[in-house]
């Protein structure tokens, strides 16, 4: 009997500086996502932690540290919160839509302000187009940009003000990677907005969670990720619930801090 696919090969990353805490090195363990069951294959990792960058799947292998966890969003048991429900309809008359994994200028030159703005320092800084357009073509599963525009006026198509490469997988949504206008004065909480708009398009098509990748405790960066709830981590027992972390940050973090994927 042949077996649905290879078992992957696993490489592991030499030591780095870790990118959210202070003084630590980071480590990962990955693997290729090649050949016509790589969709299968990435949804069994998913599963398991990693996550997906171009064809690599990869998840944090740190020698002496275990504070990246993975985390998923219950999508048909969550409940938007006075705040929640408030940016959702403020956002209401934007035209979303999600499109073949293909780059554009306009999604590139989105992605640009946005780093300039929000991670002016950062690893993906000095992108180039290229790049942008690697990270966005180059997957081997079923992914698509969602892209989150203006409302058309005049039969002309709105500014892009959002967009996130996501991963549809067999229990959920990915959200790779989301960026936006960060200086809309008259459209703040965009990032926000994009994660509710996944789990309500997660719920609508019947799929139970939204991956938002790692959560670090103790990083800043990651706090927002505890505010969608119910709220799933993975654990040496398997999935479960989060129970013990608040979910409220200060209005200058939530500012600083919201859409960002890792």
């Amino acid at each position: 009997m042949t077996a649905p696919f290879r078992f992957p090969r696993f490489f592991v990353t030499s030591p780095s500086p870790c990118p959210y805490l202070p003084g630590r090195q980071e480590r990962k363990v990955f693997t290729e996502l090649n050949g016509p069951h790589a969709g299968e294959l990435n949804d069994a990792l998913g599963r398991i932690g990693f996550r997906r960058s171009q064809s690599v799947a990869y998840r944090p292998s740190c020698a002496s540290c275990t504070a990246c966890v993975s985390v998923r969003v219950v999508a048909h048991e969550f409940e938007p919160n006075a705040t929640q429900r408030k940016l959702i309809k403020r956002n209401a008359d934007l035209d979303v839509t999600a499109c073949r994994p293909w780059a554009t200028d306009e999604q590139f030159q989105l992605l640009r302000r946005y780093l300039a703005s929000r991670h002016p320092g950062g690893g993906m800084a000095g992108m180039d187009e290229g790049d942008y357009a690697d990270m966005v073509e180059h997957s081997p599963v079923n992914s698509f940009i969602i892209e989150y525009r203006e409302p058309t006026q005049n039969g002309r198509q709105g500014r892009l003000i959002g967009a996130c490469l996501t991963d549809q997988q067999a229990d959920g949504l990915s959200m790779i990677y989301s960026f936006f206008d960060a200086d809309a004065a008259d459209r703040p909480g965009l990032g926000n907005f994009i994660i509710m708009d996944h789990i309500l398009r997660a719920r609508s098509a019947g799929l139970p969670y939204v991956y938002l990748g790692y959560w670090v405790k103790g990083s800043a960066r990651m706090e927002y990720k505890t505010r969608y709830r119910p709220l799933e981590v993975l654990g040496p027992s398997g999935w479960h619930l989060l129970v013990d972390e608040p979910v409220a940050v200060s209005a200058t973090t939530q500012a600083a801090l919201e859409g960002e994927l890792a």
